[in-house]
C-alpha cells in the first residue's frame, strides 16, 4: 500500500529495509553486540551490520541456532567478521559471565543493542525469581549494559568515534499497567496479565534511555542511548498465544513488516550518521517518534533506575 512507501524527515518509510537504511555507511572498524541475535530480526541486524564492515558479536541463549546464522552471513558475505558469546538474559549470572567473556576478548564496542525479548508470556518468575518478561527484557539488558559501559566509555574516548545504544521496545509500551511500572508489584501474580506485563518491560527500555541519557551527558562522554519501535513483524514472538499467533502467521504477510524491514529501525539508530548526536529519543520507521506521556516522564525513568540498581546488585 502507497502509505506504507510514504517518506518521512529521514527519506525512509515503514517498507524501508535495514540494507536500504544502511545504503553507503561504512563500519568498518566499529564492534557491536547483538543481543538475540540468532532469530528474527537479530538474525538480520547481525547479517547487514556485517555486511556493513562492522565486527558483530552475536550474544545468544540458542548457540546452535547463532551457528546456523552465521554460517548464513559468511556464506554471503566472506570477510564477515562475526563472533557468538553465550546469554540467557532471564539469568543475571549469564549476564555476567557473557559480560566477563567479551572483556577477555580485548575487543572496543561502539554500538550495544538490545534486542532480545520475550512477548506475552504466561506468568512465570526468572532464575533471579523476578517477572520473566521484566526480568528478560529490561532487567538483563540495564545489567548488561552497565556491565559494558566502562569498555564503551574507554572506546568512544580512545578512537573519538560516537558510542550508540539501542533498545528495542514497542509500541506496547504505551500500554502498560495503568501505574506504569508496578515497582511494588513486580511479581505479583494476582492480577498479572501477559500483555499489560509486556507493555510495561516496553516502557522500561524507552525509561533506560532516557534516564541513561542524563546520566551520560552529565558526565561528558560521547555515547547516546535511543529506543525504538521496529514495527508489527511477524516473528515468533508471540508463540505462547496460539490462536493468535496462528492468525499473525497466516495473514500477517499482507500488512505486518517482513524481517528486512523490521531490523531497518535498529539498524538505522545504530549506524546511520542522521542521528549522530541525537539521544533519549524514540524512533518508528527510521524516523523520529513521540514516546508516550509516561516514556516521557524524568522522575519516573530515575526511579525505575534506582529500582533496577537494587534488583541488579
Amino acid at each position: 500500500m502507497w502509505v506504507f512507501r510514504r517518506k518521512g524527515a529521514s527519506g525512509f518509510s515503514y517498507s524501508s529495509t535495514a540494507e536500504e537504511v544502511t545504503q553507503g555507511v561504512d563500519g568498518t572498524g566499529l564492534t557491536a553486540i547483538v543481543t538475540g541475535a540468532s532469530s528474527g530480526i537479530g538474525a538480520e541486524t547481525t547479517r547487514v551490520m556485517a555486511l556493513r564492515g562492522v565486527h558483530v558479536v552475536m550474544a545468544a541463549r540458542n548457540i546452535a541456532a547463532a551457528r546456523s546464522v552465521k554460517e548464513e552471513v559468511l556464506k554471503e558475505i566472506p570477510a564477515a567478521k562475526v563472533d557468538i558469546l553465550e546469554l540467557d538474559l532471564m539469568s543475571m549470572a549469564s549476564v555476567r559471565k557473557f559480560a566477563q567473556e567479551f572483556k577477555s576478548l580485548n575487543l572496543p564496542l561502539n554500538i550495544l543493542v538490545n534486542n532480545a525479548g520475550v512477548m506475552a508470556s504466561p506468568f512465570m518468575l526468572s532464575q533471579d525469581k523476578i517477572e520473566m518478561q521484566f526480568a528478560t527484557n529490561h532487567i538483563g539488558h540495564f545489567l548488561l549494559t552497565n556491565l559494558l559501559l566502562e569498555t564503551m566509555k574507554s572506546t568512544a574516548r580512545e578512537s573519538n568515534i560516537e558510542g550508540r545504544i539501542v533498545n528495542v521496545s514497542s509500541e506496547a509500551h504505551r500500554f502498560p499497567y495503568p501505574e506504569g511500572i508496578r515497582f511494588d508489584k513486580i511479581n505479583d501474580e494476582t492480577w498479572y496479565s501477559s500483555l499489560r506485563a509486556y507493555g510495561q518491560s516496553k516502557l522500561a527500555n524507552v525509561l533506560h534511555a532516557k534516564e541513561l541519557t542524563r546520566r551520560l551527558k552529565e558526565d561528558g562522554i560521547q555515547i547516546t542511548a535511543n529506543s525504538l519501535h521496529p514495527g508489527a513483524i511477524s516473528t515468533n514472538l508471540m508463540r505462547y498465544h496460539t490462536y493468535v499467533n496462528g492468525i499473525v502467521n497466516t495473514v500477517g504477510k499482507f500488512f505486518l513488516k517482513n524481517v528486512q524491514q523490521g531490523a531497518a529501525t535498529t539498524c538505522y539508530v545504530a549506524l546511520h550518521p542522521q542521528v549522530k548526536g541525537v539521544s533519549g529519543e524514540y524512533f518508528a520507521d527510521s524516523n523520529l517518534g513521540k514516546a508516550s506521556s509516561l516514556g516521557q516522564d524524568s522522575p519516573l525513568a530515575k526511579r525505575l533506575w534506582d529500582f533496577s540498581m537494587s534488583l541488579t546488585n
